[in-house]
């Protein structure tokens, strides 16, 4: 897994073994990073279940402002610290060690301008993160989430019974990734 684009582009990063996790693919990454340019540069994007932390990074890489990075699992915190320090994103960057829920809830001080979501996969976690940010009001009319999922089905209909609307989704293989802003007031 490498830095696909920007000022770090071409760094390989450093991943986590076994099955627990399962990075984005870099052409899965390549492809959201294209359709999201023109919203990464000065932004501050919220990358939870960062895993190898590769899109928060990536994002920094391109021209964010900040990525805050989230992760409750030890070794994955360990791997995104050495991925930043290889990266030299240490100024750019905010890491959690926690569950996401708190740190939706508690931790957050700025809201972000992108949320990547892609927890693990057969788990309920992606509509409980959307509904937090929208309970806490951490997003605004101008927020994207993207949920990365191979239930994309399931997720939809979840997603009728909140208030935000689908504006884009796309099939890479079994993942999908789908692009989503809050309902326009009125």
């Amino acid at each position: 897994m490498r830095i696909i684009g920007g000022r770090a582009k071409g760094t390989k990063l450093y991943t986590l073994e076994g099955e627990n996790t399962r990075p984005t693919l870099d052409r899965v990454r390549e492809s959201l990073f294209n359709i999201l340019q023109l919203k990464i540069q000065g932004s501050t994007f919220l990358d939870l279940f960062s895993g190898s932390g590769a899109c928060g990074i990536e994002a920094v890489s391109r021209g964010a402002k900040k990525a805050i990075l989230c992760d409750n699992s030890k070794q994955a915190i360990q791997i995104i610290k050495k991925n930043i320090e290889k990266t030299h994103s240490e100024e750019q960057t905010e890491v959690y060690k926690m569950d996401f829920e708190e740190l939706l809830k508690n931790e957050l001080k700025e809201k972000p301008t992108i949320t990547f979501i892609d927890p693990p996969y057969k788990t309920d976690f992606a509509i409980k993160a959307v509904k937090t940010m929208l309970d806490k009001k951490i997003i605004n009319e101008d927020s994207i989430i993207v949920i990365e999922t191979d239930q994309q089905q399931k997720l939809i209909e979840q997603l009728k019974d909140i208030e935000i609307e689908i504006a884009d989704e796309r099939k890479y293989g079994r993942v999908h990734l789908i692009f989503l802003k809050p309902k326009r007031k009125g």
